[in-house]
């Protein structure tokens, strides 16, 4: 619970459900199938803004001196635990969003008359599966950038300009199904078409060396 109060404030409760309810009125979508696309790159925006501040908000109210007599297993642990805390809540909105666009808009079940309700259950399934992907990278990376600058707004601003060179017709030309983004430049007229998993695995792992950085970063920069 402590952790719960320091690292998802009501401010940033606030703000993460007011930006879905906004997105999933003024974001059109005719077909559910859309829903993913229409969700996935605004959705790394909320989880980059989202996590930058999980250790630099220590800096900013000047506890990182204390921070520094814990050991560092501790430290990490306790930086790792406010980040899985903050994906939690963020992929509960993620999901609960996806539900949103179904009331708000009522877009036209893909594959309807094709058992369309078990296609729309794994499409969620699938959907759900690369955002918590999409989430935890973004995440982790402005939460790394952070920290090795000690500073939120570096962290904000580098992946930011991550993000556009990504999130863009270039960025899918260049790095095609290894984009970060692959999921949302998928293919949607073929359902069986996987290639999009490819960029999931590049997320997966920068993911797993941002978190394997981490305790050398917090060990020289405090």
């Amino acid at each position: 619970m402590r952790e719960m109060k320091i690292s998802l404030t009501f401010q940033k409760q606030a703000y993460a459900v007011f930006f879905v309810i906004i997105l999933s009125l003024v974001r059109g979508v005719s077909y559910s199938n859309e829903i993913g696309i229409a969700l996935e790159a605004p959705m790394a925006i909320l989880a980059f803004t989202f996590c930058a501040d999980t250790y630099t908000q220590e800096i900013v109210s000047r506890r990182s001196e204390i921070w520094r007599l814990c050991p560092m297993k501790k430290r990490i642990y306790f930086i790792c635990r406010r980040i899985v805390i903050q994906e939690i809540f963020l992929l509960t909105v993620a999901a609960a969003s996806y539900g949103l666009f179904f009331l708000l808009q009522n877009p036209i079940i893909y594959g309807m008359g094709q058992n369309g309700l078990e296609s729309e259950i794994c499409q969620f399934f699938v959907y759900f599966t690369a955002i918590a992907v999409t989430l935890g990278f973004w995440g982790i990376l402005s939460n790394l950038i952070s920290c090795l600058f000690r500073n939120m707004w570096v962290g904000i601003g580098g992946c930011m300009v991550l993000w556009l060179m990504t999130n863009s017709v270039i960025g899918d030309r260049i790095f095609g199904a290894w984009n970060l983004f692959s999921y949302s430049f998928r293919n949607l007229e073929d359902s069986s078409d996987f290639s999009w998993i490819y960029g999931k695995i590049v997320c997966i792992c920068i993911g797993i060396l941002a978190m394997a950085a981490l305790p050398e970063i917090i060990k020289k920069r405090g």
